[in-house]
C-alpha cells in the first residue's frame, strides 16, 4: 500500500462525506499504513479519517505518526476527541509525545486526561529527560507468591488485556519486586502449584534514574523483550519494553554517526532541522578542522625550500599524506564502535595501541611497496629513470610506512584519550583524525626526504 497514491482518492471520499466507504477502504489496514496515510492527507481529511477509526486503533495509529503529524492532528481534532485519544495511548508513547511539545501545550493536554491517567503521566514526566523512567509503562501484570497457578492464570485472563507485554509476570511483596516469572513456567505447571514454588528470586531489573543507554546494554546482555523498572528500594515502578529500547539505540547510533562525521548531534531529523541549526551543527567542527589545515600549511611553509629544490616532492605529497588520514579514520571508526559496544575500555589502551602499531607496520609496508613500485616503474616506462629515482622510491616507501603507523596509532589513541578526559569518543571524528594525520604526515614525509635526498636532489 502506497499512502501517497491512495491519499487523493480518500480526500475525494471525504469531500463527498462518504464515511461508510472510507471505513470499508481502511478497515483492514495496519496502524503503520494508517499513520502513513494520515501524514499524506490534508487537514480536513486527516481529522475525518482519524475520527472514523475505532478508539483502540486510533490510539495505536497516533503512536505511529511522526511528531509533526501528531501536532497537526491535535490541532484538527475537537477537544473531547483529544482527551479520548490521550487517555487511550500507552503511557510511554504519551510521554514521548509530551517531551517534544512546548510546556504550555503539555499542560493543556495533561488537563484533558482523566484523573487516573493524569497521575500516571505526571509521574512519568517527573523523571530526568534521558532516564529510564521516561521510557517505562505501568501496564504490566503483578502476581502474589501465595497464589496458586490456577489463580495466577485467572488473574492474567482478567487483567492481561491491559498489559503491554505478557512474556514475563512480576511477583511483588508490599510493592517491592521479588521475582519475575516467564509465562511459560505458569502454563507448564500444575494448577494447584503455588507461585512461590516456581520462583527463583533472580529478577533482573533497571533503575529508573539510570541513563537510557544502560537499558540498551542490559537488553542486549539479557536478550529480553521487557525488563522491570525499580527505584533504589526495589519498589516496582513499571516496565520498559524492547520497542522503546530500539528507539533509544537508533537515536544513539544516529548521534554517534553525526559526531563521527564532524557534525554536532542534531536534536531533530535532517528535514525538521532549520538551516540555522544545520549551520551551527557543522560550523564548530569545520572551524576546528580549518585551524588544523593552517597547521598543515605551516608545516609546508617550513619545508618550502625543499619543495623549491625538488618539485617532485610536492607532486607526490597528496598520495603520501592521504594514506595517513585514511588509515587513522579506519582505526578510529573501529575503536569508537568497539567502545560503544563495550568490547574495549580505557584499561585496554596498551593492547589496542600495540596491535595498531603492528597493523600499521603491515599496512604501511604494503602501501609503501606499492608506492615504491609506482615511482620506479612509472619512471622506467616514461624513460625518465635516473640515479635519484631509486632514492625517491625509498623516500616514498619509508614515508608511507611511517605515516600509516602514525595514522593507526593516533586513530586508536584519540578516542581513548577523549574518553579518559570525559569527552565523547565519537567527537574524535574521522575528519579530525585525518587533519591530525595531514600535519604529522607532512612532517614525516619531508623529514625523511631531507635525510635521504641530501646531497642528491637537495
Amino acid at each position: 500500500m502506497h499512502a501517497h497514491l491512495i491519499a487523493p482518492e480518500i480526500e475525494e471520499l471525504v469531500a463527498g462525506r462518504e464515511v461508510a466507504t472510507i471505513r470499508e477502504v481502511i478497515e483492514d489496514w495496519s496502524e503503520v499504513d494508517l499513520a502513513a496515510l494520515i501524514r499524506e492527507l490534508n487537514a480536513e481529511s486527516r481529522a475525518l479519517v482519524f475520527g472514523v477509526l475505532p478508539k483502540e486503533l486510533a490510539s495505536d495509529t497516533f503512536a505511529y505518526c511522526d511528531f509533526e503529524t501528531q501536532q497537526e492532528l491535535l490541532h484538527d481534532l475537537a477537544r473531547e476527541e483529544v482527551a479520548e485519544l490521550l487517555n487511550e495511548m500507552s503511557p510511554d508513547d504519551r510521554t514521548q509525545l509530551f517531551e517534544d511539545l512546548p510546556a504550555n501545550v503539555v499542560q493543556e493536554l495533561i488537563n484533558t486526561l482523566s484523573a487516573e491517567e493524569r497521575a500516571v503521566a505526571l509521574a512519568l514526566l517527573n523523571w530526568p529527560e534521558d532516564s529510564i523512567g521516561r521510557l517505562m509503562t505501568p501496564d504490566y501484570v503483578v502476581l502474589k507468591r501465595h497464589w496458586t497457578v490456577a489463580q495466577a492464570l485467572e488473574h492474567i485472563r482478567t487483567y492481561g488485556k491491559d498489559s503491554e507485554i505478557l512474556t514475563h509476570l512480576y511477583v511483588t511483596e508490599h510493592g517491592v519486586l521479588v521475582d519475575d516469572i516467564h509465562v511459560r513456567e505458569l502454563l507448564l505447571a500444575q494448577p494447584e502449584t503455588y507461585v512461590e514454588d516456581i520462583m527463583d528470586y533472580t529478577a533482573e531489573s533497571l533503575l529508573a534514574t539510570d541513563d537510557q543507554e544502560t537499558a540498551v546494554k542490559e537488553f542486549k546482555r539479557l536478550d529480553r523483550f521487557a525488563l522491570p523498572v525499580v527505584d533504589r528500594d526495589r519498589k516496582l515502578l513499571g516496565i520498559i519494553t524492547l520497542d522503546d529500547v530500539l528507539d533509544v539505540a537508533e537515536e544513539e547510533a544516529t548521534e554517534e554517526m553525526q559526531r563521527f562525521g564532524g557534525v554536532s548531534a542534531l536534536d531533530e531529523t535532517y528535514m525538521q532541522s532549520t538551516i540555522l541549526e544545520l549551520f551551527r551543527a557543522r560550523a564548530v567542527w569545520l572551524v576546528v578542522l580549518f585551524f588544523g589545515g593552517i597547521l598543515t600549511a605551516a608545516a609546508l611553509t617550513y619545508f618550502e625550500s625543499l619543495i623549491d629544490r625538488a618539485v617532485i616532492l610536492a607532486i607526490l605529497l597528496p598520495m603520501i599524506i592521504s594514506n595517513g588520514g585514511n588509515s587513522g579514520s579506519q582505526t578510529a571508526t573501529l575503536i569508537v564502535r568497539a567502545m560503544a559496544l563495550g568490547e574495549v575500555t580505557i584499561a585496554d589502551w596498551w593492547r589496542i595501541v600495540s596491535r595498531e602499531v603492528i597493523i600499521g607496520v603491515m599496512l604501511g609496508a604494503m602501501l609503501g611497496t606499492l608506492g615504491f613500485l609506482r615511482i620506479v616503474i612509472w619512471a622506467w616506462l616514461e624513460g625518465t629513470y635516473t640515479d635519484s629515482t631509486l632514492l625517491i622510491g625509498v623516500v616514498v616507501f619509508l614515508s608511507l610506512t611511517g605515516i600509516v603507523i602514525a595514522g593507526t596509532t593516533s586513530g586508536s589513541l584519540l578516542p581513548l584519550l577523549m574518553k579518559r578526559f570525559g569527552f565523547d569518543p565519537a567527537a574524535s571524528s574521522a575528519p579530525f583524525v585525518a587533519t591530525f594525520s595531514d600535519v604529522t604526515g607532512t612532517v614525516i614525509y619531508f623529514t625523511i626526504a631531507s635525510l635521504i635526498l641530501a646531497g642528491v636532489l637537495l
